[in-house]
């Protein structure tokens, strides 16, 4: 069993394990957020190890099975075992191909919570509209699948467009489904302010972050600084005169969250919080990724966010994702929030480059 993926999913079930003793430990118990916290994970875990439980066992009996047929004293008894052997293997197969797709995305995986940042790039005012776009987009692939989402900071430009927006979704494989997104979106099309009908390129840039758990990512008042100020909107103008919206920076790390969505400053530092959480766990993650670059080697999952992954061709309706080398004729369809084509075509070509890590036994 190649050492990558079976240490990831070894990883995943004594992780599992610990949050059962957890769970029934008094002091946990007794902390309601820490318990709320460690169910949630417990339950974010569960079918993946309940899966490689019935991996192991039945890599335990083929084990069996095997000794069995080799210690056979006569063709028929030989004949069952090796019969039941077939079986067995077909049903670990089976199982295999199921962890896989749990596992790709690496130890991130399970993650039912994430958060995406989408920022304007190159293109002034047709960029930050394609950065609405690209938010629309991914709302209304949410609503396909059942996901939560929720604003937590953005700002527009004057025609309606978004400087930059952070939003946070919730629901089953999300950060699996949505980690294929962060890199260089670019889009060619004419835009609402081009008289001559020339075709203009702009960009954008989207990076995609597991959020942790709160027992995962301990944070201190002492570890960051608060900055309070007067939430504005477009153009820079103020729209309430009190001092709602939160600046955190994180003296560790240097990273700087804003949140000015709401009218509450307790609910803009709440929100604040949970975005610089996940930037710290992913600022942890990346070290860790480049540290083990060649267990990850092929896989895109874990991707360069400089890297340019994606263009949008407005005039061929035409999308094509660069990475895997995927043309699609269909792209008001994607637009309109129908992204399985593209998000199934990469999780397949991820789990394509990891189906190869099961050894027979």
């Amino acid at each position: 069993m190649s050492g990558s993926i079976r240490n990831i999913l070894e990883e995943k079930y004594a992780r599992f394990e610990q949050l059962e003793r957890e769970m029934s430990d008094p002091a946990v118990l007794a902390d309601g957020g820490r318990m709320s916290a460690v169910a949630r994970e417990h339950g974010g875990l569960a079918r993946l190890a309940h899966r490689y439980r019935d991996f192991k066992r039945l890599s335990e009996e083929i084990r069996g099975c095997q000794e069995m047929a080799e210690a056979a004293e006569d063709a028929e008894e030989r004949e069952m075992a090796e019969a039941e052997l077939v079986t067995l293997r077909s049903q670990r197969e089976a199982i295999w191909d199921e962890l896989l797709l749990s596992t790709v995305g690496g130890e991130d995986a399970h993650r039912t919570r994430c958060v995406m940042e989408i920022r304007a790039g190159t293109g002034g005012e047709e960029a930050a509209l394609f950065a609405r776009d690209l938010y629309e987009m991914y709302r209304r692939y949410a609503d396909i699948k059942g996901w939560r989402t929720e604003v937590m900071d953005h700002s527009s430009s004057d025609m309606g467009g978004f400087k930059e927006v952070t939003l946070t979704f919730e629901g089953e494989n999300v950060y699996r489904d949505l980690q294929y997104e962060s890199g260089g979106h670019r889009v060619q099309r004419v835009p609402e302010t081009e008289t001559q009908g020339r075709i203009h390129t702009s960009a954008a840039t989207v990076a995609v972050m597991p959020e942790p758990e709160d027992v995962e990512i301990n944070l201190k008042p002492d570890d960051y600084r608060v900055d309070k100020f007067g939430a504005s909107g477009p153009g820079g103008q103020h729209v309430n005169k009190t001092e709602s919206a939160i600046r955190l920076t994180h003296h560790e790390t240097g990273i700087v969250v804003q949140c000015q969505d709401e009218k509450s400053q307790h609910k803009n530092l709440a929100k604040a919080l949970r975005v610089l959480k996940s930037r710290i766990y992913d600022k942890k993650r990346e070290e860790e990724l480049s540290k083990r670059a060649e267990t990850r080697q092929g896989l895109i999952g874990s991707g360069d966010r400089s890297q340019r992954i994606r263009t949008y061709n407005y005039p061929q309706n035409r999308l094509t994702d660069h990475r895997i080398n995927l043309t699609l004729y269909k792209l008001d369809q994607i637009l309109a929030g129908n992204v399985n084509p593209v998000t199934d075509a990469l999780i397949e070509y991820d789990r394509d480059q990891l189906r190869g890590e099961m050894t027979e036994d």
